[in-house]
C-alpha cells in the first residue's frame, strides 16, 4: 500500500499479460524510418557519407573536437585502449558494477582488468576505492563507468589512480546527455557511448567515441576497418584508387550508413525524449520518497552536473528480497531489470577476486532494482509501477 499524491491509499490488483509495463521500448521515429527508407534506395548501405555527417553531429551535441563511428560501445573501449599502445599484460582500472561487455574489451586488447569496488550509493568507485585497487600493483590506463546516467567526478579518479587524462577511457553508455563540471560527458579524451536497442538514443546496435586528439580518431578510423589504410567508400568514389595498405592489424567494428541515417534522424529527437526523462524521475522520486527504507537514485548537484537518466535504479529497504519484490511486480504487470550483476560474481572473473572483496558492491547488488523509464512511458504508468512497488514491498516484508 503507498499513499497517492493526493493524499489516498491506493491498492494494485494484480493483471494478466495483456496489461502490463515493460521495461524497456525501442522508439524508432518515423523520420528515423524515413531516412533508412532514404539510405536503403541510394545504392550505399554500409560506412559512408551517413557516417561522417552523424560523427559530426553528435560531436558537436557533446561539445567534442571530433568522433568515430563504432560498431558497439564494447569495441569503441577496445579501440581507446589499443589505440595507447600498451604492452600486452598491462594493468587497466574499471568498476567491478559494469556490463561484462566493457570488462571484455580490456582483455581483447590484450590487457588485464584490475577491478574497482563502487560507492554502494552512487555504483561507481570513488578515489578511496581506486586507490586501494591499484595498491602495490602497476597499472596502465583506467576505464570509468558513468553508471546509470550518473556522471563521474573522471578528473578526482584519475588523480587517484596516478594517471593522466590521456589514459583514460570514459564508458558512457549509459550517459549521453549528462554533464560534469560544466562540460558535456562527451568532451573528454576519449568518450565511448552506445547506441542500443534500449539507450537513451536507440538505433538498435552501434557506438560512437568522441576524441580530443584528431591524430588518434584518424588511427581509429582506420583501425575499425581491419587496419587499412583507405575504407570502400573512398576507394570506390569516381576516380578513387582501388590500392590500399595495411600498417597493422585492426577490427572490423565500423558502422554502417543505414544505422548512421537512423542515429542522425533520432538525434533530432533526443533534447525531448531527455526532457521526458527528467520529468518521469521526478515523479518517481515524489511517488517513492514515502516507501519506508528505499532508497532512491543518487544524482548530482545542480551545480555539479546533470543526470542522463538512462535508469532509474533504487536500492530496495535492507532484508527485502529483491527477487521475491521482481516476481511480486511481474504479477501485477511491471517489468523490472538489474544493473548489473558485479563483474567478480561473474564465474569468468572469479580469479579476479580482492582479498578485501568488493563491500560496497556486494551491498549494493543485494538491494539494487531498476525500474521502467523512457520517453514513450506515461506518467500514469509511473504512478502503477510506484503503487505496485509499494505494496510489493509490504506483501514480501511481511
Amino acid at each position: 500500500m503507498t499513499i497517492t499524491s493526493e493524499g489516498r491509499t491506493a491498492r494494485t490488483s494484480r493483471v494478466d499479460d495483456t496489461d502490463r509495463v515493460p521495461f524497456a521500448d525501442c522508439w524508432i521515429t518515423e523520420p528515423a524510418r524515413r531516412a533508412a527508407a532514404r539510405v536503403l534506395a541510394s545504392g550505399w548501405v554500409t560506412t559512408g557519407t551517413e557516417c561522417a555527417d552523424f560523427e559530426r553531429e553528435l560531436a558537436a551535441a557533446v561539445s567534442a573536437p571530433c568522433a568515430v563511428s563504432v560498431a558497439s560501445c564494447t569495441v569503441g573501449i577496445e579501440l581507446c585502449l589499443r589505440s595507447l599502445g600498451l604492452p600486452d599484460g598491462t594493468g587497466v582500472l574499471t568498476s567491478t558494477m559494469t556490463f561484462c561487455g566493457a570488462v571484455h574489451a580490456i582483455e581483447h586488447a590484450g590487457l588485464v582488468p584490475v577491478l574497482v569496488d563502487v560507492d554502494p550509493v552512487t555504483g561507481m568507485p570513488t578515489p578511496e576505492t581506486v586507490a586501494a585497487a591499484r595498491a602495490g600493483r602497476s597499472v596502465g590506463a583506467m576505464v570509468v563507468v558513468h553508471w546509470s546516467g550518473d556522471p563521474a567526478d573522471v578528473a578526482s579518479l584519475a588523480a587517484a589512480a596516478g594517471l593522466p587524462m590521456a589514459r583514460v577511457v570514459e564508458d558512457a553508455a549509459h550517459a549521453l546527455g549528462s554533464a560534469w563540471a560544466g562540460a558535456p560527458v562527451g568532451s573528454g579524451e576519449a568518450v565511448c557511448f552506445s547506441f542500443y536497442a534500449t539507450k537513451n538514443l536507440p538505433i538498435g546496435e552501434g557506438g560512437m567515441v568522441t576524441l580530443r586528439d584528431p591524430d588518434r580518431a584518424d588511427w581509429m578510423r582506420r583501425a575499425r576497418l581491419h587496419g587499412m589504410s583507405t575504407d570502400a567508400w573512398r576507394r570506390y568514389l569516381p576516380g578513387g584508387a582501388w590500392r590500399y595498405d595495411v600498417p597493422e592489424a585492426g577490427l572490423k567494428a565500423n558502422l554502417t550508413d543505414l544505422q548512421a541515417a537512423i542515429g542522425r534522424a533520432q538525434l533530432q529527437a533526443f533534447d525531448g525524449w531527455q526532457s521526458t526523462r527528467r520529468s518521469l524521475a521526478r515523479r518517481y522520486d515524489e511517488r517513492l520518497a514515502g516507501i519506508p527504507g528505499l532508497g532512491l537514485p543518487h544524482r548530482p548537484l545542480d551545480v555539479e552536473g546533470r543526470h542522463a537518466w538512462h535508469l532509474y535504479a533504487v536500492r530496495l529497504p535492507v532484508d527485502v528480497p529483491r527477487d521475491a519484490v521482481m516476481e511480486g511486480l511481474k504479477a501485477r504487470g511491471v517489468s523490472t531489470s538489474v544493473h548489473f550483476v558485479p563483474v567478480h560474481r561473474l564465474s569468468h572473473y572469479a580469479s579476479r577476486q580482492r582479498p578485501d572483496g568488493f563491500p560496497g558492491a556486494d551491498a549494493m547488488f543485494a538491494r539494487l532494482l531498476s525500474l521502467p523509464l523512457y520517453p514513450r512511458l506515461r506518467t500514469t504508468d509511473v504512478d502503477r509501477v510506484a503503487d505496485a512497488l509499494a505494496d510489493t514491498i509490504e506483501e514480501v516484508a511481511r
